[in-house]
């Protein structure tokens, strides 16, 4: 039988996992009576952690910030370090491809104190972060907003501001967030269009953000966040697309033309079909002989013709 320690960490890292729990959903979890998840719930709050318990279709067993740091064996200082440092390394990359850092920050912050909370979002404030080549930061506090909503399964009203600096409000179903190299995206589904679409994090309004408004999130049939959002930039808002054909398998093809550059489709085990987006021929043309691997433009002409063009003058400057 699992240590009644053990069964504490287990069920603190359930209650951590998203909003609310039933007792039934508790018990048959940690495949225990429903009695013994009262009593350990009794457990974590003589602890110090404030779990409530609410009635109601929307009802069950809530972890909140509490009165003091429950015994993590950190004190206030410590516990803030801890949540600045998860904090760059969820904005700046540090760790890698996956979003633990972003998954352990969102856990630790909804047990912090009020006061250590409310040092972290001072610190927010007041960093300023230069935008590099990959596009502006987000804060810290929007980007943690994001994740719980995702994690809560409720719809909401985004306040969005799109790449011609339209200001939107509509209704969605948070789902997902996906990171990019220094760029975050927030998958939902549009609840008038009727369709999942890709946010970007930083374009959300900083003001108005999201707000719940009471009603389930409909998540019937979602998509492949990190496909979509792939396929979303890789299609962007240019005004000519090139098919080319790379004698490359899949694989092989997505390491010379990223996801987030082009569209790719199988043309057989040994050859792949893409599309690439630019602005213009020329510029299309560039990017394809900077590839530096054999290719064919199946369309349009005026791409084959300025990549011909580029190819002579190379062998003319190099003759």
């Amino acid at each position: 039988m699992i240590s009644s320690s053990a069964r504490l960490l287990r069920l603190l890292s359930l209650l951590s996992s998203r909003p609310s729990w039933t007792c039934a959903e508790l018990a048959e979890r940690m495949e225990v009576t429903d009695r013994t998840v009262r009593r350990d719930i009794a457990r974590l709050r003589e602890l110090g952690y404030t779990v409530d318990s609410e009635a109601g279709p929307w009802g069950g067993y809530r972890l909140r910030a509490g009165s003091r740091v429950p015994p993590l064996i950190l004190d206030d200082e410590e516990a803030l370090a801890v949540a600045v440092g998860l904090r760059e390394a969820a904005l700046s990359d540090a760790l890698g491809g996956d979003q633990a850092a972003l998954s352990a920050l969102l856990k630790l912050r909804q047990v912090l104190p009020r006061r250590i909370a409310q040092r972290l979002g001072e610190l927010d404030d007041a960093f300023v972060s230069l935008p590099g080549a990959d596009g502006p930061q987000i804060r810290a506090g929007l980007l943690l907003e994001l994740a719980v909503a995702c994690r809560q399964g409720e719809r909401a009203r985004l306040s969005y501001v799109d790449a011609e600096g339209r200001a939107t409000v509509r209704d969605v179903d948070p789902y997902r967030l996906v990171r990019t190299g220094r760029r975050w995206y927030f998958v939902a589904r549009d609840v008038v269009r009727g369709e999942w679409r890709t946010f970007r994090a930083d374009r959300v309004d900083r003001v108005d953000r999201l707000q719940p408004i009471g009603r389930p999130a409909d998540l019937t049939d979602p998509p492949d966040p990190a496909w979509l959002v792939s396929r979303n930039i890789a299609n962007g808002p240019y005004p000519l697309t090139a098919t080319i054909r790379l004698p490359l398998p899949m694989d092989a093809a997505l390491l010379i033309v990223p996801a987030t550059v082009g569209t790719h489709r199988s043309d057989g085990p040994d050859a792949t079909v893409v599309d690439i987006g630019g602005p213009d021929p020329d510029g299309l043309a560039r990017y394809l002989l900077g590839l530096g691997t054999p290719l064919r433009v199946l369309a349009p002409e005026s791409v084959r013709q300025a990549l011909l063009r580029r190819t002579r003058e190379l062998l003319e400057a190099h003759g």
